[in-house]
């Protein structure tokens, strides 16, 4: 049985808890940044089945949280996506509003879930940004205005085209958190908002060559090379172009959002568009880390999935003008390190 929470204390409930960013979050409360005032939960899969409306309650009943990190979602790389976009849908769907809604009924203060950059078009202008998601419509009151009606309304870019074909179904189920999150503030003032981080990376990552995302995939590939004295491989061209954030630093941004951002509207986490890499640039930093001296090949009958979709961290750094981002190939490095020393143990 959960104890009654002490006057002015945070019980923070993280869903997702063991997952990449969740791990992530879980290292650098631990390492210091936790507060004195906060109380944090970490939850997985094996603690509720979040796609049960019933299981989903009955975990909020039982840890009653002020506040949430809401992370759990079903992921997966490029080829995982292409081959389920109707799981990737009904899942995630389930998922985000099972938790908003138990979140709203069990009194819940503040929300903070993620999204991804993916839920933009896929034909639009870059940077893609905070007003591509969102615009305000001052003809329109909170009050006058029906709940999703207002909430179409007051997205109409991030509405004007459909995301990537090749992951569709992932991109439409975040886009509607941010949906709900603003029917949830028109009609009970709930502060639920999002976080939009752009590739994730770090150590707990899933280095599933298939299923996983570019960077971790790459890296277990390099290890196999290196170990079986073999070419690297790489799907596609090498010439698509991310924003890659190391998931430490994402962990300290979720913590300041937590406990300072107030807009609803979702903020884009990132470093900035003058560190986007081509995928050809991960693959040899990658192989600088872990010292491999074969050959690259690029098979380029595998797709390359969406070119690009940079992404403007001017938001953040008004907000933040002083964060200190981890150096991308410092980030790699550790990752790989990591990698190496739990190869047994990760998920892969």
């Amino acid at each position: 049985m959960t104890e009654a929470v002490g006057p002015g204390t945070k019980r923070i409930l993280v869903t997702g808890g063991t997952g990449l960013v969740g791990r992530a979050i879980e290292k650098v409360v631990a390492d210091g940044e936790g507060q004195a005032d906060e109380e944090w939960i970490f939850v997985s899969s094996k603690d509720a089945d979040l796609t049960s409306a019933v299981e989903t309650k009955a975990l909020f009943e039982r840890h009653k949280p002020t506040h949430v990190i809401h992370l759990a979602a079903m992921v997966g790389g490029l080829f995982k996506n292409i081959r389920y976009n109707l799981d990737f849908w009904r899942t995630n769907v389930h998922i985000n509003d099972n938790v908003l809604h138990s979140a709203y009924e069990a009194g819940v203060q503040k929300v903070v879930s993620c999204l991804s950059t993916c839920i933009f078009p896929d034909k639009t202008t870059y940077p893609i940004d905070e007003t591509m998601v969102s615009t305000s419509i001052p003809t329109f009151s909170l009050v006058e205005t029906p709940a999703l009606f207002y909430c179409l309304l007051s997205c109409p870019q991030i509405h004007n085209g459909p995301p990537h074909s090749s992951n569709f179904g992932y991109s439409y189920a975040k886009r509607m958190i941010d949906v709900q999150n603003r029917g949830y503030f028109e009609q009970h003032g709930c502060r639920f908002t999002a976080v939009i981080p752009t590739n994730v990376f770090g150590p707990h990552d899933n280095f599933n060559i298939e299923d996983g995302h570019v960077l971790p995939g790459l890296i277990h590939k390099v290890y196999l090379a290196k170990r079986d004295g073999s070419a690297l491989t790489i799907w596609g061209t090498g010439k698509p172009r991310r924003q890659f954030i190391y998931s430490l630093d994402l962990a300290r941004l979720f913590l300041w959002v937590l406990r300072e951002y107030d807009e609803v509207e979702p903020i884009i986490l990132s470093v900035g568009e003058e560190d986007e890499v081509s995928i050809r640039e991960a693959a040899e930093a990658i192989v600088e880390a872990m010292d491999f001296r074969g050959e690259l090949v690029f098979d380029t009958t595998k797709a390359d999935g969406q070119f690009k979709k940079t992404a403007s961290n001017a938001k953040l750094r008004r907000y933040l003008p002083s964060f200190q981002f981890t150096p991308f190939r410092q980030a790699v490095k550790e990752t790989c390190t990591w990698f190496c020393a739990n190869y047994t143990n990760a998920r892969k």
